[in-house]
C-alpha cells in the first residue's frame, strides 16, 4: 500500500511549510489576529525598560498562541474534511482546538505577567 507520502527534501519540505503559512494566512481570520497580536506584542516587549532576557522571554512566548492556532486549524481541516455533517466527535474535535488556543493565550499571559513582575519587582 503507497501511502500519501511524497518523497521529501529540505526545500520541498520548507515549500509545504511556506504554502501552509500562506494558506492559513488567507483563509484564518484568528490567525490573523495572532499575528497581529505577535507583531504588537512583540514591539512592546522591545520597548519596556527591561533587560534583554525579560524582553526575550516576552517575545519567545508570544509564539505559543500562533503554534496552537496552526494546530488548531489544522484539527479543523481534518474535521471538515471529514464530515460536513454535524456529529458530537467532530465537534468536541473543533472544541478541543480551539481550548488549545485559550489555553496558550492564559499560558502567553501568566508568562507576561511573572517575567514583568521579576523585571519591575524592588530589590
Amino acid at each position: 500500500m503507497k501511502l500519501n507520502k511524497p518523497k521529501h527534501n529540505l526545500y520541498r519540505n520548507g515549500m509545504y511549510a511556506v504554502e501552509g503559512f500562506i494558506d492559513i494566512v488567507k483563509n484564518e481570520t484568528s490567525f490573523k489576529w495572532q499575528l497581529f497580536m505577535l507583531l504588537v506584542m512583540g514591539v512592546v516587549a522591545w520597548v519596556l525598560p527591561v533587560d534583554f532576557v525579560h524582553s526575550s522571554i516576552l517575545f519567545i512566548s508570544l509564539f505559543i498562541p500562533v503554534l496552537a492556532e496552526v494546530a488548531n486549524s489544522a484539527v479543523e481541516r481534518v474535521v471538515d474534511l471529514v464530515t460536513n455533517e454535524y456529529h458530537i466527535l467532530a465537534k468536541q474535535a473543533k472544541d478541543a482546538g480551539a481550548t488549545l488556543v485559550l489555553l496558550s493565550l492564559l499560558v502567553t499571559l501568566m508568562i507576561w505577567i511573572f517575567t514583568l513582575a521579576d523585571a519591575f519587582r524592588e530589590n
